[in-house]
């Protein structure tokens, strides 16, 4: 099974390019253009969070059709430039989003893997927070599921990166929610967007994972009090392949044209010199 993880798209109403320069709709297009094209087919997306870049009706007017083009089911979770009511409507024909009055979660539970995305977005800040009521909830939905594989997806990364200014900005209960998926073992992995970068990492066990951008990269800078800048690196998308009974592995895919494939024997079976 293939789960592709896109994130941080940031959609402009019209199509426009966010920050003056990034066209994130081309962006977008192209990352869809490469999943619909990937061989063997992608079963799913989930998408990460910051989809719109102010969560207005018009952003995801944009976005929806874009979107649909998607062959694979997708689901779409808010992240802290979303507005979880706005993405409700826009995307609750599609996504099985729960019936909660705080936050907007889903539960996809018919795949080999179960998908459960969460809502780390809190109005009118940048950082996140899932809440004591959707760590309950989560608790539940993973108690019933006791035995089956489970990714959990999440916008806000729970932990430090040392790109200051993002790290300002992560899960403000990050520690609370590693407690929940470490009480059950069939949690296989959290994966995260927000920083614009892929970084993993493992706390008290529990797999954890960023995808890069599926546009503007955030710059690597590492330095204390570094500023708050962007960078046009290759925009990449996450590729999770899930073997039974419970092997898990993460690759990093690149949109794009590039040179090749080029082989590495020649016809005579040789390595070419």
């Amino acid at each position: 099974m293939l789960i592709a993880q896109l994130t941080d798209t940031h959609l402009k109403p019209g199509g426009r390019p966010a920050y003056g320069r990034v066209d994130t709709a081309g962006l977008l297009t192209a990352a869809v253009d490469y999943v619909n094209a990937f061989v063997p087919e992608v079963d799913a997306v989930i998408l990460s969070g910051d989809l719109t870049d102010t969560g207005s009706a018009a952003e995801y007017a944009v976005l929806r059709p874009l979107l649909d083009r998607i062959r694979a089911p997708w689901y779409a979770v808010p992240g802290n430039h979303d507005r979880a009511d706005e993405m409700r409507t826009a995307f609750g024909d599609v996504v099985p989003y729960v019936d909660a009055a705080d936050f907007a979660a889903c539960l996809i539970d018919h795949l080999p893997v179960r998908l459960i995305g969460l809502d780390s977005s809190v109005a009118g800040v940048p950082w996140g927070m899932v809440g004591a009521a959707q760590l309950a909830w989560l608790d539940r939905v993973l108690t019933a599921g006791a035995g089956r594989p489970t990714l959990v997806f999440v916008h806000h990364p729970p932990f430090e990166t040392g790109i200051g200014h993002m790290d300002v900005q992560n899960l403000k209960d990050g520690a609370e929610l590693i407690a929940v998926l470490r009480r059950h073992p069939q949690v296989l992995h959290l994966a995260c967007g927000h920083v614009h970068r892929a970084i993993d990492t493992v706390l008290d066990g529990v797999a954890v994972s960023i995808a890069p951008n599926a546009a503007h990269a955030v710059t690597l800078d590492l330095t204390l009090g570094g500023p708050s800048t962007f960078t046009m690196e290759p925009p990449a998308i996450r590729l999770f392949r899930f073997t039974p009974p419970r092997l898990l592995v993460s690759h990093l895919a690149y949109p794009g044209r590039f040179d090749g494939p080029h082989p590495f024997f020649d016809a005579t079976g040789g390595l070419i010199d």
